[in-house]
C-alpha cells in the first residue's frame, strides 16, 4: 500500500478574517451535514488503499463544525492505515473549541492542535476580523493541554495594520510564556479580493513601514532563538524534534493527497486540484462524477522549479545529492549561473553539499526563489 500525507479541507468558518483568501465561507452551515457526508465518500474512495504517513485538517476552521459532523468525520480518518506514530494535525480556533470537540478530537486519535492567535492585542484582533479575545485563547490553549495536547502550534502574524514593532514584541513574549511546541510566524500579504486588500485599494490601511516589517522579522527570530526555538523554514519554529512533518511534505515536494473542495493534490507526478463549489461538490460526489477542477502533468523542468524555490524556505535548503537522485542531473548543470550569481550577492550559500539562504537571501527570498524559474 501506497504511503502518502493526507490534508481534509473544512470550508466552513464562524466569520472570515479581513485579511483571509483561503477558500472558506461564513453562513453556509446549512451545507455541513452533506459536506461531511459527501466528504467521508471521497476519503473511501481515495484513502482505502493508502497508508497514511501524516494527516492535517484544515480550513476554513475545522473546529467549527458541530460535534455530530466531527465525530463522523474524526472517526472515519481514524479507521484508516497509519504508519507508527504518524503526526495528526486539526486546525482549531478560539471561540469555538468547547470541551466536549476537544474530547472527540483526542478520542479520535488527533495528536497535534494548530491554534490560530495572529495577535495578543485585543483591539488589533478586532481590526482584523478575529472573533476572540487574547483571553479566550489562553482558555481554550489551557483546555486543551488539559486534555493531554502535548504538540500544540501557535500562529501568529507581523505587519498587521496599526500593529507597532512593540505591539508584536509583546506578542512574542506572550506565547513564548505559553511555551507551545511550534510557532508559525507569518508576515501579512494583502490578497485581491479580501477586505483588506479593498482597503488599501481606498488608502484607509495603515500598513507598518517596510524597515519596520523587516525589524518585527528579525525580532522573531532573535526572542523565539533565544528561547529555545530553532528556525527550520522561513516563517516556521519548533522546540527540537518538534517540527510539523506534514508541512515538509509539501516544502520537499513528496506526493500528497487533498480531499474536499478546493482541495489540491501532487500525485503521480501531477497537479490536482479540486472544484470550489460546495453544492456542486456535494452533487458531483453524489452522483459519482469527478470532481477536479484541474489536472496539471508536471514536465521535469516544473519539477525543478517547484523543488528549488520549495526546497529553499528551507533553513537547510536543497541537498545536491537530492537533487541529483531525483532529476538524474548535477544540479550545476541546470542552474550553475544562477547560484554563483547568488552566491555572490551574499543570497546564498554552499556547504555540507547543502545550498541554502543567506539571512540576507531570506529577506529577499522571493527575488532569489524567482531566478529558479527556467
Amino acid at each position: 500500500m501506497k504511503e502518502i500525507a493526507l490534508y481534509v479541507h473544512i470550508p466552513f468558518c464562524k466569520q472570515k478574517c479581513f485579511y483571509c483568501d483561503f477558500p472558506s465561507y461564513a453562513g453556509r452551515e446549512g451545507l455541513e451535514d452533506d459536506y461531511i457526508n459527501s466528504l467521508i465518500k471521497e476519503i473511501d474512495i481515495k484513502c482505502s488503499d493508502k497508508v497514511i504517513k501524516s494527516l492535517f485538517i484544515g480550513g476554513g476552521t475545522p473546529s467549527h463544525l458541530n460535534e455530530d459532523n466531527l465525530y463522523k468525520l474524526l472517526n472515519k480518518l481514524n479507521c484508516l492505515s497509519y504508519i507508527e506514530n504518524a503526526e495528526r494535525t486539526i486546525e482549531c480556533n478560539p471561540g469555538t473549541l468547547t470541551e466536549s470537540k476537544l474530547r472527540i478530537i483526542k478520542d479520535c486519535g488527533m495528536n497535534r492542535i494548530s491554534m490560530g492567535l495572529q495577535t495578543t492585542n485585543n483591539n488589533l484582533l478586532k481590526k482584523i476580523g478575529r472573533i476572540h479575545t487574547i483571553e479566550e485563547f489562553c482558555e481554550n490553549y489551557n483546555r486543551a493541554r488539559q486534555f493531554g495536547f502535548e504538540n500544540i502550534n501557535i500562529d501568529i502574524m507581523f505587519g498587521l495594520p496599526d500593529q507597532s514593532i512593540s505591539d508584536y514584541e509583546e506578542t512574542l513574549r506572550g506565547i513564548i510564556k505559553l511555551k507551545p511546541e511550534h510557532i508559525s510566524c507569518y508576515s501579512l500579504i494583502i490578497e485581491e479580493g479580501t477586505p483588506f486588500y479593498n482597503m488599501s485599494e481606498r488608502g484607509i490601511l495603515n500598513l507598518p513601514k517596510e524597515d519596520d516589517e523587516r525589524q518585527m522579522y528579525k525580532l522573531t527570530k532573535d526572542i523565539l532563538e533565544a528561547n529555545g526555538y530553532h528556525q527550520y523554514e522561513i516563517s516556521n519554529y519548533s522546540k527540537e524534534g518538534m517540527e510539523c512533518y506534514h508541512n515538509k511534505v509539501y516544502w520537499k515536494c513528496e506526493e500528497y493527497l487533498g480531499v474536499g473542495v478546493s482541495s489540491s493534490s501532487y500525485i503521480n507526478g501531477s497537479r490536482v486540484k479540486n472544484i470550489d463549489s460546495i453544492t456542486e461538490y456535494i452533487e458531483r460526489i453524489c452522483s459519482g462524477k469527478d470532481i477536479y477542477e484541474d489536472v496539471v502533468k508536471n514536465t521535469a523542468k516544473e519539477d525543478m522549479e517547484e523543488f528549488m524555490f520549495l526546497g529553499l524556505r528551507m533553513i537547510q535548503g536543497i541537498n545536491k545529492d537530492d537533487f541529483k537522485n531525483r532529476f538524474k542531473k548535477d544540479i550545476y548543470d541546470v542552474y550553475r549561473s544562477v547560484i554563483k550569481e547568488n552566491i555572490k550577492k551574499g543570497l546564498l550559500k554552499e556547504e555540507n553539499n547543502n545550498i541554502y539562504l543567506t539571512d540576507k537571501g531570506i529577506e529577499l527570498s522571493n527575488y532569489v526563489m524567482s531566478e529558479f524559474i527556467l
